[in-house]
């Protein structure tokens, strides 16, 4: 009996059979709680998420930036392009159909989060060793676009998640693709369909075509890659994807799909040369240092008159020679800059000449060496020899090759005798030369080398227009700004205030130098700069005819152009007096119409005889006799050619379609986006061995 008793007892559980029922256990356990603080975590989110028609109203990408000029009008605008909001019912069926179908095929289905996706998604990373495809659904995308940002961390990834799960409770499917729709970005500044629609295609995204609307759908995976306006190629090969996608989805038919066109599709006309570019990437920087606001919306309002902006545009392209640039800055007597125009073309070459850009000034120069000898107590009718001369060495010329022996100090200055100016730099001190080139804002080196007389420093325009601006104003600091006021939300954070206080010469030395410079202007080698009313200036050219310059001033208004290559290669009959004169003319003509004609302080003085054009002499005969007639008068510049001026085509010359970019050359030539569209650096002002007649220094 006993061992039968033993033998019904029952056996004892096997311990590994305990630890994995324990286990099961925890894990239930666990797995529940998390599920309850999941639910708990999206519903905290939820409560916490903005209104439907706050998420409309927001923002997307960086700050806002709306620029105006002098009138108000809006010139620029930085920042996101968000289009026109299109409510669910406005935007084309095409459009979302496209979009669920290449982003998010189950978009209608899931609960914000696609278990079957992110399976997917882990399955193609363990055979191609790097994740390839996210997972994400288009509420994941809405969620990281407007809440998150794209780091690829896990604990981003969750909140990701909790925020998915979140939208889909508190918002309808129709409401959050609304949402993704206007808000997702789709390259080139633009955020939401419709501003995409007008980037690339020239209209309203009210109505697209199926191949527009494939574009656009399949812009979001790369919006660089895939831009029809930066690789038509691979633009076209996305399309194609998004369009089978739509017909493995049963949205279009085989013969819709096979009716799409990509290749075809008419984008929008490239965008014309646009100058007053120039103008604000050389003013809005600025901000960084007037202003602490970086989140609220901005209004900029600038100086740039616009009419004479366009005056500025087209004096350039007109009277620049070919195959060089030009550039040209006018500030009024304020300081106020009115039109700055860096370069021909703003759309192929952002690189701005008149700010940027440092040459040599030639002549010009001479506005320092005279105004250093004028403070030192000369007099434009005091006299000098004109006569060979030999400092440290070095023995500058005249254009002419022969001297005139005594001259006034105005004839010197009207036709640019070279031996007269470096006689007067020996004078005075080169040093204290190139002391007054800075007291009146020379920002670059100057050299202190008996040459530094004859503009062998380098320097920038702007830098030049401001010291003939403070010339003219009297001798009283004139200091270039663009910036007028700025507002946030309408409420204004910054005013410009003018500071007069600061003169620089005494008023008479600077009315000795206008009499100088208007007598170069009326008699002397700046006569083609002439526009019917007071104008006192001063040319300047450099080694054979590599830069030509002309600054002056009328009515309150300063313009300084320079012209030349950015190679700084010769330019056969490029003087300071003829096309840079010229332009200077044409702009100035037209933008000092309206204001009251101001006579200088002293009238006209006629120079002691016409002595010719002996302009920059110190450089040897000029090196352009392909540009002389047979007089030796320098020719007209050629006008330019199409490209060169980005001007008049009909309204169809220049829309290209995706397969014309395609075509050109078997490849895309269009910059990729952060590709360096600027020219080609300026020199470094290292001695050329060709320049012969260049001094020893």
């Amino acid at each position: 009996m006993a061992a039968r008793t033993r033998s019904l007892s029952p056996k004892p559980r096997s311990p590994w059979r305990r630890r994995i029922v324990r286990t099961l256990q925890v894990v239930s356990g666990l797995g529940l709680l998390a599920l309850i603080a999941l639910v708990i975590a999206v519903y905290v989110t939820k409560s916490e998420l903005p209104s439907f028609d706050d998420l409309k109203s927001s923002h997307s990408g960086q700050q806002m930036i709306r620029v105006h000029a002098a009138d108000g009008a809006v010139i620029f605008r930085l920042g996101p392009n968000n289009g026109t909001w299109l409510p669910y019912d406005q935007i084309p069926g095409i459009m979302r159909d496209a979009t669920v179908s290449v982003e998010d095929r189950r978009f209608h289905s899931h609960i914000g989060v696609d278990p079957i996706g992110i399976a997917r998604s882990v399955e193609v990373r363990l055979k191609e060793g790097h994740w390839t495809q996210g997972g994400s659904t288009i509420t994941q995308q809405l969620a990281r676009n407007v809440f998150l940002n794209n780091e690829r961390k896990f604990g981003r990834k969750f909140r990701e998640w909790i925020l998915a799960l979140a939208l889909e409770r508190k918002f309808t499917k129709d409401q959050i693709l609304e949402l993704y729709l206007n808000k997702v970005y789709y390259g080139g500044g633009a955020y939401g369909i419709d501003a995409a629609s007008r980037l690339f295609f020239g209209h309203s995204a009210d109505h697209l075509t199926l191949a527009e609307a494939a574009v656009i759908a399949g812009l979001v995976k790369a919006p660089s890659n895939y831009s029809p306006t930066a690789d038509a190629e691979a633009a076209v090969g996305r399309a194609g994807v998004v369009i089978q996608s739509m017909q493995e989805a049963g949205v279009i038919t085989a013969a819709q799909a096979a009716s799409a066109n990509p290749q075809a599709l008419q984008l929008k006309p490239p965008p014309k040369q646009n100058s007053v570019r120039y103008f604000t990437d050389w003013a809005l920087p600025q901000l960084d240092t007037l202003i602490d606001e970086r989140d609220r919306p901005l209004d900029v309002f600038t100086t740039l008159d616009l009419g004479m902006q366009r005056g500025a545009d087209e004096a350039i392209r007109l009277n620049t020679p070919d195959g060089a640039q030009g550039a040209l800055i006018s500030l009024d007597r304020d300081g106020a800059v009115r039109a700055m125009v860096g370069g021909k073309d703003y759309v192929t070459s952002i690189y701005n000449r008149a700010t940027q850009a440092v040459r040599q000034p030639g002549s010009s120069f001479k506005l320092f060496v005279y105004l250093a000898a004028l403070e030192s107590g000369k007099r434009p009718e005091d006299i000098e020899v004109d006569e060979p001369v030999t400092i440290n060495g070095w023995s500058p010329r005249n254009d002419s090759r022969h001297n005139s022996g005594p001259v006034s100090l105005r004839t010197a200055f009207a036709y640019s005798l070279n031996t007269v100016a470096a006689k007067l730099g020996q004078q005075v001190g080169f040093t204290t030369v190139a002391d007054m080139a800075r007291r009146f804002g020379i920002t670059t080196p100057v050299s202190t080398y008996p040459s530094m007389v004859l503009g062998t420093s380098d320097v920038r325009l702007i830098d030049m227009t401001r010291a003939f601006a403070s010339v003219g104003q009297n001798g009283v600091a004139v200091t270039p700004y663009g910036i007028t006021r700025v507002e946030a939300d309408g409420q204004v954070i910054y005013t410009h205030q003018i500071d007069r206080s600061h003169v620089l010469i005494a008023p008479n030395v600077a009315a000795e130098m206008i009499d100088l410079l208007q007598t170069a202007v009326n008699t002397g080698t700046g006569r083609a700069a002439q526009i019917g009313r007071p104008v006192a200036g001063k040319t300047g050219t450099t080694t054979s005819n590599k830069d030509g310059w002309f600054l002056g001033f009328s009515s309150g208004l300063t313009t300084g152009v320079w012209m030349g290559r950015d190679d700084a290669r010769t330019i056969p009959g490029l003087h300071g007096g003829t096309a840079p004169a010229r332009a200077f003319a044409a702009f100035m003509g037209p933008a000092v119409r309206g204001r009251p004609i101001e006579a200088f302080q002293t009238a006209v003085t006629l120079p002691d005889a016409a002595l010719g054009n002996e302009e920059d002499a110190y450089f040897g005969q000029p090196d352009n006799s392909a540009g002389v007639d047979a007089d030796g008068n320098p020719l007209q510049a050629a006008p330019p050619s199409r490209s060169d001026d980005g001007g008049a085509a009909s309204p169809d010359d220049n829309v290209p379609t995706v397969q014309d970019l395609i075509d050109q050359n078997g490849r895309d030539d269009r910059p990729k986006p952060g590709a360096d569209r600027r020219a080609p650096p300026p020199r470094d002002g290292k001695r050329d061995p060709q320049d012969d007649d260049r001094p020893n220094q």
